[in-house]
């Protein structure tokens, strides 16, 4: 029986392509996915493992205690020990004339450990001197011999303001991920610790062994060192316990920063598993339809194989051994796609910045467990077509697989399984919908999905006979197709429910999305009474190089195109040390009646209006002329600056002289700004301004990250001091267009499995009925009649399955975002018509797309010879 099995899938090989395109698509996902999470250690394994490429041992505080600065020497002149490295990092503004970056700056080190290598000019000589990365040197227009700053750190004699660097040289970066995306500078233990506040923060210290050295002895000898600083220093106020610290080798450190870096990569595999598991389900539903129609074409040769003496197990095993093989070469198959698709992707990255350390890792797990699913999917998906081949009796005649009828034993289990699962599943996913339970609500919904599955034979051949009828104005070609579409229950059932699940996923990830978009953009209307507001650094946050490039006022926010309007509100007192000493603002009422987005609020005299969050009902303000009491209207907005007219604050006398100083309270340092020195400056100068701006209508997303550009662009002020509820807007639908756009793609493989399906289903049709569509030519059926009559069918089969995937994912969709955003804010349904429109018409135009080539076929075939065929 092996030698036919073997004998059948070379003779129909082309039978088996849907089930190896399924395999191949299902297994290479799933193996993809556990290549991620050894792609992912693998590439930072080697980018930190850089970090340590020189040092033998290296020392670290647990639980991110920074190494004594004092203990760096001890450790240097420790027996067996050649050079010792403490390596000091700290984050700094780097300004290049008008230009500021984010920088990290890092101590350079002995040349026994130094790592970097200067690409062009010389390493520093003096504490003035620097290195920095080529890559943001090249991006800043910087080149050995200039200068650069660092804004609001101290230069290396303690002045306030550090004085220009030099830069002598540059490296090539740094592959450390913690270090991507900022100007990466090597300076001096001066400039370093003047960044830092003037203390040491010692991250690690590398050790580089004499050749010979005792690496245990030395071990042991550094931990004496380190327990010895630690309680030299625990006398002091920033002391470190004894026994905090650990000396690891350089592959045993770089493998512990991998696994705290890589703390979330096993979500990132779990969550992708999730969508593997569906695709496997997919390719698991058409692999079983597959076999249930190979099966009944094959009825008459296993019949035989019956009567000259094969019995019901060899029969068996003949249809098993002809899935393994089919599973193991498709698995085989998908393994090496998805070894090519994550080369390819580690290709992509390494050409970025971000993932230039990108390196591919294929563990064994992935390929094993790849090749054993796909393997075991296909045999476990045969089982049932493998038992219907040993019920053939001898010389029984071809027959259509019937469907379940509620009446049989086999339709009665599944009918009540089907009812019990999609009643209970319902009930919880109700009940996570109605108390805000994301748990119950995903067990409800995928128990609930599986109830829908099992009942599919029982409503989704009614289903396409129902919308069939649509097609019998088409003539003979739709009424056939109407009549053919159900005339194997089981099969149109098989195909339907794969796609179905594909839809309905895909369906609900949109649903879910517009509903969330839609629920997150009523809740900012209500808790933004403004569009935007633009806050400018005061002397309390400029930097002397900021001071001079940044400009908020007006006339610059109005020159923005899209900003219709521009308010100042400026603050002007505190209120009493009771109601807890918080800044009051005060603005024109009829300027402020011009920004203000909520309906019904206005800025009235002798009243403060306030954020929600105030609830008493009147509030005490110190102003000039001494304690005033006024009543509260709270608005409904959560972020909202308390506001009072600019009458009320020239009547209760404007600010106090010592608002400043009572605002500053604890944080003064006397010996450097008395109170009384501040009796000269305003709320506003050391605040600084803040403008509310209300914008143009209908602004998209591409349009309001365009304007808060400009705005930034205009002003010089840092993208983080334009804020509201269109930036909030934009952060949020960027956030879940992303995740729609992964979720939508990853599922696309499951929806391209079920249409695999949906072309299978109709090739292994043509095949079952040759005779029957040659009869048809030969009464006088044209080949464009019956090519459109495969067309239809496909058609049918695509578009209820669609139909009712999007049903099923409305109400998902739904249910499943008000169990798990109903706590942040109300939900109501939203539903994307165009993109729901865009999934059917593309279930449409696949199933035309899958009629093609069966139809072909068909079509080539003469009457003659179709009717002559057995």
């Amino acid at each position: 029986m092996l030698q036919v099995a073997l004998a059948q899938v070379r003779m129909h090989a082309r039978r088996f392509v849907a089930v190896g395109l399924a395999v191949v698509l299902g297994v290479a996902f799933l193996s993809a996915t556990l290549m991620v999470n050894a792609t992912t250690n693998a590439s930072l394994r080697e980018s930190i493992g850089a970090s340590y490429a020189r040092a033998d041992l290296v020392v670290t505080g647990l639980d991110g205690t920074p190494v004594p600065a004092d203990a760096v020497a001890p450790l240097a002149g420790l027996d067996g020990v050649e050079a010792a490295y403490g390596q000091e990092r700290t984050y700094a503004q780097l300004a290049t004339g008008a230009q500021t970056s984010l920088a990290a700056l890092t101590t350079t080190a002995p040349a026994a450990l130094e790592n970097s290598t200067v690409s062009s000019g010389s390493s520093p000589q003096a504490p003035e001197e620097v290195l920095l990365d080529a890559v943001s040197a090249e991006r800043l227009g910087i080149t050995p011999g200039d200068t650069v700053a660092l804004d609001g750190v101290p230069d290396a004699q303690g002045s306030p303001a550090a004085g220009p660097l030099r830069v002598t040289g540059l490296y090539a970066p740094s592959p450390d991920p913690s270090l991507s995306g900022v100007v990466q500078v090597l300076a001096s233990p001066e400039v370093v610790r003047g960044s830092n506040g003037g203390t040491a923060s010692v991250r690690n210290v590398q050790l580089a062994l004499l050749p010979g050295a005792d690496e245990q002895a030395v071990t042991a000898a550094a931990l004496s060192v380190l327990d010895e600083a630690a309680a030299a220093a625990d006398e002091g106020p920033a002391g470190s316990d004894p026994g905090t610290f650990t000396v690891r080798t350089a592959l045993e450190q770089t493998t512990a920063d991998v696994a705290e870096l890589s703390s979330g990569g096993d979500i990132l595999t779990g969550i992708l598993l999730a969508f593997a598991a569906v695709a496997v389900i997919v390719a698991a539903l058409v692999i079983s339809n597959t076999f249930s129609v190979l099966v009944a074409q094959r009825t008459r040769e296993l019949a035989l194989l019956r009567c000259i003496g094969a019995e019901r197990r060899q029969v068996r095993t003949s249809v098993l051994v002809e899935a393994a093989v089919v599973g193991l070469v498709a698995s085989v198959l998908g393994v090496l796609l998805a070894v090519g698709v994550m080369a390819a992707l580690v290709g992509l990255a390494g050409r970025t910045s971000f993932g230039s350390f990108a390196v591919l890792a294929v563990p064994p797990s992935a390929v094993v467990i790849g090749i054993g699913v796909g393997v075991l999917m296909t045999v476990l998906a045969a089982l049932v077509p493998a038992r219907a081949a040993t019920r053939v009796a001898p010389l029984a005649a071809l027959r259509p697989a019937e469907p379940p009828a509620a009446g049989s034993r086999s339709g009665r289990t599944r009918l009540a399984l089907g009812l019990v699962a999609l009643l209970l599943g319902g009930a919880l996913l109700a009940f996570g919908a109605v108390a805000v339970a994301l748990v119950p609500a995903l067990v409800g919904g995928a128990l609930s999905f599986l109830g829908v599955i099992l009942l599919a034979p029982f409503f989704v051949p009614a289903s396409v006979a129902a919308i069939g009828r649509l097609a019998r104005p088409l003539g003979v070609p739709g009424s056939l197709a109407s009549v053919n579409a159900v005339r194997n229950p089981a099969r149109t059932t098989a195909s339907s429910a794969a796609l179905m699940v594909g839809v309905t996923l895909v369906t609900m990830m949109m649903v879910g999305a517009q509903t969330a978009r839609t629920s997150f953009d009523r809740e900012l209307e209500a808790n933004y009474a403004v569009d935007l507001q633009v806050t400018g650094p005061g002397s309390a946050t400029a930097t002397p190089a900021e001071a001079g490039r940044i400009t908020v006022d007006a006339r610059t926010l109005l020159a923005v195109d899209g900003v219709l309007d521009a308010v100042e509100v400026t603050p002007v007192m505190l209120t009493s040390a009771e109601d807890g000493e918080l800044l009051v603002y005060s603005a024109d009422p009829a300027d402020v009646a011009g920004v203000l987005r909520a309906d019904g609020l206005e800025l009235m005299d002798g009243e403060v209006l306030a954020p929600q969050s105030w609830e008493q009902d009147e509030v005490t303000l110190d102003g000039g002329n001494g304690p005033a009491t006024l009543p509260v209207t709270s608005t409904d907005a959560a972020f909202f600056l308390p506001l009072i007219t600019t009458a009320t604050a020239e009547q209760l006398g404007g600010t106090p002289p010592d608002a400043l100083a009572t605002l500053l309270g604890p944080s003064l340092d006397p010996a450097s700004a008395p109170p009384e020195a501040l009796r000269d400056g305003t709320l506003a100068e050391y605040i600084g301004a803040t403008f509310w701006l209300r914008l143009v209508d209908g602004l998209d997303g591409t349009a309001a990250a365009d304007l808060q550009s400009e705005i930034v662009t205009a002003t010089g002020v840092s993208e983080y001091n334009v804020s509201g509820a269109v930036i909030e807007r934009l952060a949020y639908n960027q956030i879940i267009d992303v995740m729609l756009l992964i979720v939508t793609a990853l599922l696309a493989v499951a929806v391209l499995i079920a249409l695999i399906g949906v072309a299978n289903t109709l090739s292994l049709s043509v095949l079952e009925r040759r005779r029957e569509n040659s009869l048809l030519r030969a009464l006088g059926l044209t080949r464009g009649q019956l090519r459109g009559m495969l067309a239809v069918e496909a058609v049918l089969i695509a578009g209820v399955a669609a139909l009712l995937g999007s049903g099923l994912g409305i109400l998902y969709g739904w249910l499943g975002t008000q169990s798990a955003l109903g706590g942040i804010t109300a939900v109501a349904p939203a539903v994307p018509i165009g993109q729901i429109g865009a999934v059917l018409a593309v279930a449409v135009a696949a199933g035309l797309l899958a009629s093609v080539l069966p139809a072909r076929r068909a079509a080539r075939l003469s009457p003659v010879a179709g009717l002559a065929a057995d």
